[in-house]
């Protein structure tokens, strides 16, 4: 009960702040974490949370499930197949090229580490998370297509790192005793293709019913917010039950009910966005009360390295390399490089690796517990000052090449929530 106590008051703590605080650049992420690194077991001892926890890795897992699934349902796929480029390059080149260039620099910096549990590290440390670039994507001073980018990539990308991760998982746990191509194969095509079965059941299923039943008035005015949050649950828990990826289900399903329900952009995915937004905190604060306790032992000067180039070069190359031909400029493609913090879904394959064991678990657990605290710590605390440079030098730019790639206008794909009416709730 003192845990519980402690976590929501720090809860409430960052809520009547929020807004303040967000404005000076330092993110929910930024402050849960610190506070709960103040309270927990390697400081005052309030929290004494286990990383293995099956309590501990289902918040996580249900907080990306919800937060995949809400993103999903307010994405626009018209506008989006109107304006591909970039986030596409982002996804289909840039995203590849990441895990490779981590792979890469994995075997430098760790040498003795199995190529297996290398390559399983560049997958888990992939993935960017939207909501720690939140201030970056949602202000007006970035341009529209270099916040579309960034967005849609952030939305996307967890979902197409999850076959990676899994196949990596299995292989560093040598549990795939057949022929690896094929094998990999296989585990891929299970993952994404039971995947695709539970998200479309349920976001197809659920979208339907929501918008005859809405066309009739069925729908109780309590019941709306319920409908999406049971059809993301129910997407995540029939691909798990078939052997399929529950992350790729929940993103899938969500777009699906945005589209068939009627409701893409509207406030009817609130509760589940909101739920998912209280267990992603929850996940933070335990991440800070027992990130360092966990890492301080194993960190070394690689760990650090690691860390450091995941954050820059691995990132930052990847994205030059996928943006190239494009006619943006420097800053632009620096800045979009910057900006791919790693945060809740890294998290989620580290608890999810821990609980399966790997070689060399103590290493790679280490260096993405240190990845997203340095990531939480930077990208949170450069946010503000870097968009104003940035938009200095796009304003000036912009004056001089009305014509610019960076001028071009953009939709954003996806629609952000408009504050509830009546109808919504």
């Amino acid at each position: 009960m003192v845990a519980a106590t402690t976590v929501l008051a720090i809860i409430v703590l960052w809520s009547v702040f929020s807004r303040p605080l967000d404005r000076r650049g330092i993110t929910s992420a930024l402050f849960l974490t610190v506070v709960g690194f103040l309270v927990g077991t390697s400081a005052l001892g309030w929290l004494d949370v286990a990383v293995d926890s099956a309590v501990a890795e289902l918040v996580a897992e249900l907080a990306l499930v919800l937060l995949l699934f809400s993103d999903a349902t307010r994405i626009d796929l018209r506008a989006l197949r109107r304006e591909l480029a970039w986030p596409t390059r982002l996804l289909l080149i840039g995203l590849p090229l990441t895990m490779l260039a981590g792979s890469v620099v994995g075997v430098l910096v760790f040498p003795e580490m199995a190529l297996a549990s290398v390559v399983l590290l560049a997958t888990m440390l992939a993935s960017t998370d939207a909501a720690l670039g939140q201030k970056v994507v949602s202000d007006p001073a970035v341009p529209g297509r270099v916040r579309q980018a960034l967005d849609v990539e952030s939305g996307l990308n967890d979902g197409l790192a999850v076959p990676f991760f899994l196949v990596a998982l299995a292989i560093a746990n040598a549990e795939l005793d057949t022929d690896v191509p094929s094998a990999v194969l296989g585990s891929m095509a299970a993952q994404i293709g039971w995947g695709l079965v539970g998200g479309l059941v349920a976001g197809v299923l659920g979208g339907l019913l929501f918008r005859a039943a809405d066309h009739r008035d069925w729908i109780g005015r309590e019941w709306r917010q319920m409908v999406p949050l049971a059809a993301a649950l129910l997407a995540f828990t029939i691909a798990v039950t078939l052997g399929g990826s529950g992350f790729i289900a929940a993103f899938v399903g969500g777009l699906a009910f945005g589209r068939l329900s009627g409701a893409r952009g509207s406030a009817v995915t609130l509760l589940a966005e909101d739920t998912g937004g209280l267990l992603a905190a929850v996940t933070w604060i335990g991440f800070g009360a027992m990130a360092l306790t966990l890492a301080l032992p194993h960190i070394t000067w690689q760990v650090i390295l690691y860390a450091a180039l995941s954050l820059t070069l691995v990132r930052m190359l990847p994205v030059a390399l996928a943006l190239a031909g494009q006619g943006l400029k420097r800053p632009t493609v620096a800045f979009i490089g910057w900006f791919g913090p790693r945060g809740l879904a890294s998290l989620v394959f580290a608890l999810l690796a821990f609980e399966r064991g790997v070689p060399e678990g103590e290493v790679v657990l280490t260096t993405v517990l240190v990845t997203v605290a340095l990531s939480v710590l930077l990208h949170g605390l450069t946010s503000v000052p870097l968009v104003a440079a940035y938009q200095r030098w796009y304003s000036t730019h912009r004056a001089q090449h009305p014509g610019a790639a960076e001028a071009e206008p953009a939709t954003m794909s996806r629609r952000r929530r408009h504050l509830p009416g009546a109808h919504d709730l």
